[in-house]
């Protein structure tokens, strides 16, 4: 659909202007839930994103956005590309990088066997400020602009990723792990107390500086005992109302399921033992939620949650399959965004997740186009957490977060674009037939961090 192009007053004292140029889409409403699609977004064949101190200044049609603006001058231009908003990771663990494609059996046992024994290495921050670097070089690469990401048990793996975040200036949501029981003894806390006084240093610490926001997480129901669920629960509600999160995993296998039964035997169900310790609301984004009753669904919409939907890890892991049409019900819908949940996830991808989380649906014989598919990577995954007035869509006063993908990655991607009708169209083909090279340049807050085709791809937000 094309849209009018969209502009807020410029700034007396003025900064160099820059623009992007290209096809360009974004959206505005969400698919799921709207009557008329072609309401939900805005498409311009040729168009620009005009960026100015990092926010977007204006967006729209080239000729009559660059009529307005006479003195732009520095323009980056795509041809065969697609200019969107950078992609929001809703659940990721950077932790677990050293070891994403770690053959398993359950998931009970797939932590035990690798996680458990690669996160306790995180106590160095050395080796935490290494992976964090690798961990950036990822996403960005993949055009991922922010991410919302478990760190462990130890504050210098909290430190290392906000640190490296600093230096490309991105949104970044991490937090200490909160875990003292049922897992290796080199990765509990000492007790509830002391964690969550390192909690809430950290949350003081970086909480806001910047572009960094924090999260409360315990790890999962059964890691943690009532007394560190219930002081987390109150560090949560004590400063949810600016902006800091909670986020942990929901009902991912059924294996998981029944062991928060035997551990939380007054509970209704896995949400319920959430909601008894104050954890349950606007801020809060759950993991995976893929063995979901109606009464949890409902729960979950009541409170303004959000969900991310791991697509990847469920299949590698053999866990539950995620049901969108559940939720997304019109009767009561949730916030879904895509997690790729390295290391269960098996690519830093979020267009790749997008494709497993086709094949998730299609087990169902349920369709998910890339109309909604990319809703979910970009304005969804914003929703979820509650920055779709900041990221999420390009449009005047957002945050300029981009990514440019590459309509023609390879020859015979090329090829087959030619027998593609509209843009999502081409997106689907994208999604389903693309690797790690379908993203040419992202920009975090109008800077250009990453340029496949340049000779140093990677560059901080400083220049440095």
């Amino acid at each position: 659909m094309t849209a009018s192009p969209t502009s807020i007053p410029r700034p007396h004292c003025e900064s160099p202007l820059k623009g992007v140029r290209g096809q360009i889409l974004t959206f505005k409403a969400d698919p799921f839930l709207v009557n008329s699609p072609e309401d939900t977004y805005d498409y311009w064949e040729d168009g620009i994103v005009v960026i100015q101190d990092g926010m977007i200044l204006a967006v729209g049609d080239h000729k009559t956005i660059s009529e307005k603006y006479p003195g732009l001058h520095d323009v980056d231009t795509y041809t065969d590309c697609i200019i969107m908003p950078g992609f929001i990771d809703t659940h990721t663990h950077y932790v677990q990088s050293p070891m994403i494609g770690s053959c398993g059996d359950t998931l009970l046992e797939w932590l035990n066997r690798y996680t458990f024994p690669t996160e306790s290495r995180f106590s160095d921050k050395a080796f935490a400020d290494e992976v964090a670097r690798i961990f950036f070089r990822q996403i960005l690469s993949q055009g991922t602009t922010t991410a919302n990401v478990f760190a462990t048990t130890f504050a210098e793996s909290v430190d290392a990723l906000f640190e490296e975040s600093e230096r490309y200036n991105a949104r970044t949501i991490t937090g200490k792990v909160l875990q003292d029981r049922n897992l290796p003894e080199a990765l509990r806390d000492r007790d509830a107390e002391s964690s969550i006084m390192i909690s809430e240093d950290l949350m003081r610490k970086w909480h806001r500086r910047g572009r960094q926001l924090y999260a409360i997480i315990p790890r999962f129901a059964p890691t943690s005992t009532n007394e560190q669920l219930r002081l987390a629960g109150k560090l949560y509600r004590d400063n949810m109302s600016d902006g800091v999160y909670l986020h942990t995993h929901l009902d991912e296998a059924e294996s998981e399921i029944q062991w928060v039964k035997e551990l939380f035997p007054d509970a209704r169900n896995y949400t319920d033992v959430y909601r008894s310790f104050g954890l349950v609301d606007r801020m809060s984004v759950f993991a995976h939620c893929c063995i979901v009753s109606r009464e949890e669904w409902q729960t979950l919409h009541d409170n303004d949650c959000g969900v991310a939907h791991c697509p990847s890890s469920n299949l590698f892991l053999g866990d539950g399959e995620f049901r969108f049409w559940e939720a997304k019900d019109p009767a009561r819908p949730c916030h879904v965004g895509i997690g790729t949940d390295v290391g269960g996830g098996t690519n830093f991808s979020i267009p790749r997740q997008l494709n497993e989380a086709y094949k998730v649906a299609m087990l169902r014989s349920r369709s998910l186009d890339a109309m909604r598919s990319f809703y979910l990577a970009t304005r969804g995954a914003a929703e979820v957490l509650h920055l779709e007035e900041r990221i999420g869509s390009l449009r005047a006063g957002h945050e300029a977060d981009l990514a440019v993908l590459d309509l023609k990655p390879t020859e015979f991607i090329g090829w087959r674009m030619q027998f593609a009708g509209n843009i999502f169209e081409r997106l689907f083909i994208l999604q389903t037939l693309a690797t790690d090279n379908m993203n040419r340049a992202t920009y975090v807050a109008g800077k250009k961090v990453y340029d496949r085709d340049r000779e140093i791809p990677f560059m901080y937000a400083a220049g440095i």
